[in-house]
């Protein structure tokens, strides 16, 4: 068994070539903070790109950073508050749901999984801010997309291309993100005692408005005790965020609150606290709790997403909270993953898809982590992987039961005919 540990891009590309030549698949880490999402991979060596960390651009002032691949997020999160900027799509931290140290994440691990956090429903996620990479190929071959400009040329975005695609593709080296300001002020309103259908109507009512609601999360019963050190208490909580300069928040909350006076009663969060409760629902911190009980993330209508959650728990033992304003649900089941019931329930509900994000090993083996693609998408998906990784050298099977070459060869050859 070997373990590469590159600290150059052409480490890289060098020990990609040798696993090229020998037919050896490579796991691909950064620190490892997310390596329990996907299939379990049976790689005898692995890629570990920890040592391949540093940023090296950041103007603040052309909103432009670049970095090696496995520089740590909680470094360059605190670089840029030094110049009272962010990455705008807040990427949340896997670390405590699967167990993990958290703040270990990596910034090529952020475009790989394609992060985003509650605030997506402004800023949208991690493809949405990448300007360039630098990638070695499956084929062992080193190539760049994009640059260190706001604005470049339109084209083929292989940028984009790379976002989710968790490894399987290529390997990062160097990725560039577009930063921005951060908010002068913050403050969340977190209405009391809703159900889960009056919380979908209140949140549809905010975002709707002109309060420029940027983030809105719905914690049912017990829910709300899980998140800012139990500070909520148990009741459930509806949460609106606001973020802006000072007198813009306070007379959006204001707006914001004579809307919502029939709703229930509302409490104000401001500050250090409301950055801390959004963490904490980023993070999905209401089911971290050191378990290994399956946890679904599911994207689907918001509107729809408590029919879906209610039907579920008619069948099956589960606890939800929702972010974006219901869009993303949240998942823990009790028992067995019960994944072709969520995904039947998904598609009656209005469509979407729903991946595991934790559960043991031998359930993650057995399933389709990651939804199952229509026949066009997994054609598409094949040619791509053929295009990059033709001898599925690069974490296979991770996101694909049974991703060999001849799968491959299979699926891009019927797409064709």
């Amino acid at each position: 068994m070997t373990t590469f540990t590159p600290s150059t891009a052409a480490e890289v590309l060098s020990a990609v070539q040798w696993a090229v030549a020998e037919d050896a698949p490579l796991e691909i880490l950064g620190h490892g903070s997310k390596r329990g999402i996907g299939r379990p991979l049976q790689c005898e060596h692995t890629l570990d790109l920890s040592k391949l960390s540093g940023v090296t651009l950041y103007e603040p002032a052309e909103l432009v950073l670049s970095a090696r691949a496995g520089t740590p997020l909680a470094e360059i999160e605190a670089l840029l508050a030094e110049s009272g900027q962010q990455l705008a799509f807040e990427p949340m931290d896997y670390a405590p749901l699967l167990g993990g140290e958290p703040g270990r994440g990596t910034i090529g691990g952020v475009l790989a999984a394609n992060l985003a956090g509650p605030r997506r429903l402004k800023a949208g996620a991690a493809r949405d801010h990448i300007l360039g990479i630098h990638a070695v190929s499956g084929r062992g071959e080193a190539f760049k997309s994009g640059g260190r400009v706001v604005k470049n040329v339109t084209g083929y975005d292989l940028s984009k291309v790379m976002a989710g695609s968790w490894g399987t593709l290529s390997v990062l080296t160097d990725v560039t993100f577009k930063v921005l300001p951060a908010a002068e002020s913050e403050t969340t309103l977190a209405i009391r005692g809703l159900l889960d259908d009056h919380a979908a109507a209140a949140m549809a009512l905010a975002m709707g408005s002109s309060g420029e609601v940027s983030s809105a999360a719905h914690l049912p019963e017990r829910m709300a005790a899980r998140v800012a050190d139990g500070s909520l208490g148990g009741d459930p909580a509806t949460l609106l965020r606001v973020e802006g300069f000072g007198p813009s928040v306070a007379y959006r909350i204001t707006h914001l609150k004579d809307l919502l006076k029939n709703a229930g009663p509302i409490e104000e969060i401001a500050g250090e606290a409301s950055k801390a409760l959004w963490r904490d629902v980023r993070d999905c911190r209401p089911f971290a709790d050191g378990s290994d009980k399956p946890v679904w993330r599911v994207s689907m209508p918001p509107a729809n997403a408590h029919h879906m959650v209610l039907a579920l728990r008619m069948q099956a033992a589960a606890d939800a909270f929702y972010d974006w304003q219901g869009g993303l649900v949240w998942l823990r089941m009790e028992g067995e993953p019960e994944a072709e019931l969520l995904r039947a329930l998904i598609k009656k509900f209005g469509g979407g898809h729903a991946t595991l994000v934790r559960a043991p090993a031998v359930w993650r083996a057995a399933l389709q982590v990651f939804e199952p693609q229509s026949a066009a998408l997994a054609a598409l998906s094949a040619r791509l992987k053929a295009e990059f990784d033709p001898k599925n050298i690069l974490n296979p099977g991770r996101m694909v039961q049974g991703a060999d070459s001849a799968t491959l060869a299979r699926a891009t050859e019927g797409a064709t005919s």
